[in-house]
């Protein structure tokens, strides 16, 4: 046990989750009984700020959010529909405590489900990356996504919204891919500590318009506009440490972490990310 993860060590694998954690949080906000939910959030479902709503307890949806955020170490599954709602807490009305319960529906669910990391697998560094184009009702911005694997072992993730409104779907695919890339490069410098070594790490993009942007110096008047940080990555492509590569949608991972999903994909996505369930 580490602190409210378990560890189980076996022959071919190890297994990590938080199944007493959820279950001690449906036992805290009294939802053990709750009617489950197949996923995390509903495809139809567009928070925003709701000013005319009805106001919550701040504290509890707080409270909420916090341990929902804790268990997203080992449930990457739910980090889209928690990080979503976490941008509510300011001001939160029953829509946002709707949306937060759906969640913990979608946990009474799956209380068991955790991260497989198998002994047999391959030890390779690939990345994949995405955006979800002015998916955000409040202010139009884009949600960036990405995941990174070691073989078929998932060992890092993250969704979050971007800092400012993109103009294009190439844009906001761009920026996606540029933070995958500063993830990668660091994973890169931290595994030469371990002895290994890797080059031309592949960025999986399913938006070809990005990969052409990442190779084209020149500056032209549709991207002059993208701040100077984000272009990093063609030095990166320049020396051969990672590669940009095209991978169709329907192949992409990493809209998990952009946007809601509908029953099969989530649960077909789920599976790509290495999340079981053992005995």
């Amino acid at each position: 046990y580490f602190p409210r993860h378990q560890i189980k060590q076996l022959k071919d694998g190890i297994f990590i989750n938080q199944s007493k954690y959820v279950k001690d949080l449906l036992k805290c906000f009294d939802l053990e009984n709750t009617k489950h939910s197949k996923t995390p959030i509903n495809t139809t479902t567009k928070l925003d700020k709701d000013e005319k709503g009805k106001s919550i307890d701040q504290n509890l949806y707080r409270s909420m959010i916090g341990h929902l955020l804790y268990l997203t170490a080992s449930r990457p599954d739910i980090l889209f529909a928690v990080c979503l709602c976490a941008r509510f807490q300011s001001n939160p009305k029953e829509s946002h405590l709707f949306a937060a319960k759906r969640i913990f529906k979608y946990l009474a669910y799956t209380p068991t489900l955790g991260l497989w990391y198998p002994r047999e697998s391959s030890f390779e560094l690939h990345t994949f990356s995405d955006a979800d184009f002015g998916g955000y009702k409040v202010d139009r911005k884009n949600t960036s996504g990405s995941c990174q694997f070691l073989g078929s072992m998932l060992v890092s993730w993250f969704s979050k919204k971007q800092n400012f409104v993109a103009l294009s779907t190439t844009e906001s695919e761009y920026i996606a891919a540029w933070s995958c890339c500063a993830q990668a490069i660091w994973m890169k410098q931290q595994l030469v500590d371990y002895g290994y070594k890797f080059s031309k790490i592949p960025i999986k993009c399913d938006n070809t318009s990005s990969i052409c942007l990442s190779k084209n110096h020149v500056h032209h008047s549709r991207t002059k506009h993208i701040d100077i940080r984000h272009h990093f990555i063609r030095d990166h492509i320049e020396k051969e440490d990672i590669v940009l590569s095209y991978i169709p949608t329907k192949e992409q991972i990493v809209d998990i972490f952009t946007k809601p999903l509908d029953e099969n994909t989530f649960s077909n996505l789920r599976k790509e990310l290495g999340l079981c369930e053992i005995d």
